[in-house]
C-alpha cells in the first residue's frame, strides 16, 4: 500500500481498540493504548496507536494524536527499561507499504534492544512464527506492574 489511500476501520488495531481482537495490553489511558506484538522483533517488542486518530501515516496524523502516542511511547520505553533492563531502546514508525508499514492505523514501534542480538530495524516473519500468547500475557503483565 501506498502513503496514499482511506483508513480501514477493520484494521487489526481498530480492531483490538474496539475490543473484537485480544492483545497482550501494557498500559491503556483515554486516548492510547500500548500492546506487545504478536510478531516481536525482540522481547518486550510493543506498539502505541491513538485510540481516536483515524489516521494512517506520520502524513495524516493530527498534533495532538501524534503527541500523546509520543507521551505514551516514553511512558512504555521506561515500563520496558524497568521490566526488563535492555542495553538500549529502538523507537521506530514506518509509513506506507514499501517501508515496512503492514498495518495501515498509525503506530510506533518501543522494542528493546540488547547487546548480543542483532539489531535489525524489520524483520519479516513466516506464517506461524508467532508469539506464545500466553506467554505474551505474562510478560505484559511484568512490563505493565511498572508503570505508575
Amino acid at each position: 500500500m501506498s502513503l496514499d489511500g482511506a483508513y480501514e476501520d477493520n484494521n487489526i488495531f481498530a480492531r483490538i481498540i474496539r475490543g473484537e481482537l485480544p492483545c497482550a495490553k501494557i498500559f491503556e489511558d483515554d486516548t492510547t493504548l500500548a500492546f506487545l506484538d504478536i510478531a516481536p522483533q525482540s522481547t518486550g517488542h510493543a506498539l502505541v496507536v491513538s485510540k481516536w486518530s483515524r489516521a494512517r501515516n506520520i502524513l495524516e496524523v493530527e498534533p495532538r494524536a501524534i503527541g500523546e502516542v509520543m507521551a505514551t511511547v516514553t511512558r512504555v520505553a521506561r515500563a520496558l527499561r524497568g521490566a526488563l533492563n535492555p542495553d538500549g531502546i529502538h523507537v521506530a514508525q514506518f509509513n506506507g507499504g514499501d517501508t515496512g508499514q503492514s498495518v495501515f492505523h498509525l503506530h510506533v514501534h518501543v522494542v528493546p534492544r540488547w547487546k548480543n542480538l542483532p539489531l535489525g530495524i524489520l524483520r519479516y516473519y513466516e506464517p506461524g512464527a508467532l508469539a506464545e500468547p500466553a506467554e505474551l500475557q505474562k510478560l505484559a503483565a511484568r512490563i505493565a506492574a511498572q508503570f505508575t
